[in-house]
């Protein structure tokens, strides 16, 4: 069992002194989470709570990803780096190509892409993509993606993106891991077939048991069968070793995490996360080998 921590809402001004926190804890990774801009009118309903809101306010901090990501890299060792989740259809392939690819070189292939078909409309009408294909178009960006990281001379011809042979420098060491997002049908086929894994939202043990099924049961029918899935779970119900263990039963790889919360700390506070990362490290992730 690995654990992720994830950033998610704190203040861009914290996250170097808490990744090199994670990274002396032992803690496998940092996710980062995306958005561009915070409406304020979202048209979209959120569709991870029941009221459709959304899990934060307006004026949180919401950094760049890869630029986030690369400075992060530049202060730590050891420590690998997630989306979770990166919107990736409401952006240009090529651009994410390029910036992954880099951020891969330079941390020394330290990172992986956790995508998701994104829900809010009202972002992709700002970055000007279309919404309605969305999933369908993500399918083929991820092949695209895959060509352009793979080096040397490539083409594609498709049904959203058409070019002839070009090559983006510089190329990775080695394969960068794809995540999938997200609880739709297509997400998960998605995630199982031609992902390396799939990344949750928060869910109970026996939730989790039901998805990592079908999970593998799509996976076993996929050209990708012979490749290892990743699991990354954030569990409601698994707050101890005995928990996590349970969770590595079902078929679990990676918990996500925010461990500042099981002792009491403050999302605002730089101290108490920190804290909440060595006592984790301490409590959980050195028993659990």
């Amino acid at each position: 069992m690995k654990f992720v921590v994830s950033f998610a809402f704190s203040s861009t001004a914290h996250l170097l002194e808490m990744a090199r926190a994670a990274d002396d804890a032992g803690f496998e990774a940092v996710a980062v989470s995306d958005h561009v801009v915070h409406p304020e009118n979202i048209k979209t309903p959120y569709p991870y709570t029941r009221d459709g809101r959304t899990r934060w306010e307006p004026f949180t901090d919401w950094p760049d990803c890869w630029v986030t990501i690369g400075a992060m890299a530049a202060v730590t060792r050891r420590l690998r780096f997630v989306t979770g989740i990166y919107v990736l259809p409401m952006r240009n392939p090529f651009l994410v190509a390029k910036a992954v690819g880099t951020a891969a070189v330079l941390s020394n292939d330290r990172v992986a892409l956790g995508i998701g078909a994104g829900w809010m409309r009202d972002e992709f009408d700002l970055m000007g993509q279309e919404f309605e294909r969305r999933g369908k178009r993500m399918d083929e960006m991820i092949e695209v993606m895959r060509k352009l990281w793979g080096g040397g001379m490539v083409e594609h011809q498709g049904q959203f993106y058409d070019f002839d042979r070009l090559e983006m420098s510089p190329v990775p060491n080695a394969e960068i891991p794809i995540y999938v997002g997200g609880l739709s049908k297509p997400a998960l086929r998605r995630a199982a077939r031609i992902g390396d894994g799939w990344i949750s939202d928060l869910h109970t043990i026996d939730e989790l048991r039901e998805i990592v099924a079908e999970l593998r049961a799509q996976r076993a029918d996929s050209p990708r069968a012979a490749r290892p899935l990743q699991i990354i779970a954030a569990a409601t119900d698994a707050f101890d070793v005995d928990g996590y263990r349970r969770l590595e039963d079902v078929g679990v790889t990676h918990v996500q995490t925010m461990p500042w919360i099981f002792y009491g700390g403050s999302i605002l506070s730089l101290e108490d996360k920190c804290d909440g990362m060595r006592r984790f490290g301490d409590e959980v992730i050195a028993r659990m080998g």
